[in-house]
């Protein structure tokens, strides 16, 4: 029961963390280019890299606290789906390469985010 009560509190503060920082984005630079979702995609990278690092090789946090943060916030604070849909309005406004642009910078960086996150962890853990 602890370990549903965690992913949901997480979850719920994944989700409000992503609504948040996409409004905040898009309050600094606009929302003609889906940035906010960008960077929520590259900071989720990084910090999944970080506690993958600390739960499964360092063995820093317990399962509950793989569950609070990996499952529930991170589950619910990247926003893979929304990037999809970000996608596909760039491709149905006609801005194919704009599109295409934001695919490969997504999945390159968010990939590189990761094994930053990985090194870091790696590191300083």
């Amino acid at each position: 029961m602890i370990t549903w009560l965690a992913i949901a509190l997480g979850g719920a503060a994944g989700a409000l963390s992503r609504f948040g920082l996409m409004n905040l984005v898009a309050s600094l630079l606009g929302n003609r280019l889906p940035w906010g979702t960008l960077l929520v995609n590259i900071s989720g990278s990084l910090l999944i890299g970080v506690l993958y690092v600390l739960v499964s090789e360092k063995m820093l946090l317990s399962a509950d606290a793989r569950a609070l943060l990996m499952v529930g916030f991170l589950g619910a604070f990247t926003t893979f789906s929304t990037f999809s849909l970000d996608t596909m309005l760039l491709i149905q406004q006609g801005w194919l390469l704009q599109a295409i642009g934001y695919m490969l910078t997504s999945v390159m960086v968010c990939v590189l985010a990761t094994w930053l996150g990985m090194a870091l962890a790696r590191l300083l853990a």
